[in-house]
């Protein structure tokens, strides 16, 4: 995903959301649903896989590497996904405001639109965790 120029959630599992394109006008990721994502027989996708997917083109939207999701406003889930299908999100930032970049991410399957949030993400100057591991360090 580096060789995209992604910048952040750098670990992130492609099975889960795989990054077709990043530009200065927003990411387009798509998430190809499996087995292992059923809630049923039927082969219901359960929708925590279609957010975190979503949650992932909004963070490669900003592509800033310390970016993190503060908030989630207008999320729908608009049509029922099922194994075998492919959906494709497309994230698009709305507002940006020193810190704070507002997302919006659709997702579709073939031409039906299956979700819609918008994200509001804000830019940190380091990792959200190191203020704790420094904190862990010093305790030991």
């Amino acid at each position: 995903m580096e060789e995209l120029g992604l910048k952040t959630h750098l670990k992130f599992n492609p099975k889960f959301g795989r990054l077709l394109e990043i530009s200065d006008e927003g990411a387009k990721v798509i998430l190809e649903t499996t087995e292992e994502m059923a809630v049923d027989e039927e082969g219901l996708v359960h929708g925590g896989f279609i957010f975190g997917a979503a949650d992932f083109c909004a963070m490669a939207t900003v592509n800033e590497p310390y970016v993190v999701l503060a908030r989630v406003s207008n999320c729908e889930f608009l049509a029922p996904v099922e194994v075998g299908d492919i959906v494709e999100f497309n994230g698009k930032i709305l507002l940006k405001d020193k810190r704070k970049v507002d997302v919006s991410v659709e997702g579709y399957l073939e031409q039906i639109k299956v979700f819609e949030g918008l994200f509001g993400c804000v830019v940190l100057d380091k990792h959200v965790l190191s203020k704790k591991k420094e904190e862990d360090k010093k305790t030991k």
